[in-house]
């Protein structure tokens, strides 16, 4: 105890009061091992739940690329529809595809007589 020069008397009271005292200890270290078991119930859970949000943060990044992408290429495909279209529009002109005919493929109107010359390139 304390001071080994007092002399401890052994009476009921001191008896209880070393078994209070015992309690106290016990319950103290208890309450102790309950703190440190929810800090670290709270520790686990919350290291869980930041991981999970890193990954849902990069899961979402990753589809808003591929939503772009995918973005990027419906406008290119819808361009390419539309010059198609026009070219539908031009291909069902007797006019023009005989005017490529002509060009590209070196078909002659009657009486009508066509040099080729070196440097001319028929664009396809």
């Amino acid at each position: 105890m304390a001071d080994k020069r007092v002399t401890r008397l052994d009476s009921t009271y001191m008896q209880q009061y070393d078994v209070h005292q015992a309690r106290q200890r016990r319950k103290k270290k208890r309450l102790f091992r309950r703190l440190a078991l929810f800090a670290l119930v709270i520790t686990i859970v919350s290291a869980w739940m930041i991981n999970y949000h890193f990954d849902q943060k990069a899961l979402y990044a990753e589809k808003q690329e591929k939503l772009e992408a995918l973005e990027e290429e419906k406008l290119s495909l819808e361009n390419q529809e539309k010059t198609l279209n026009e070219e539908i529009q031009l291909l069902n002109n007797e006019e023009y595809v005989l005017q490529i005919a002509r060009t590209n493929y070196f078909f002659s109107k009657e009486g009508e007589i066509i040099f080729k010359l070196p440097d001319d390139d028929p664009s396809y």
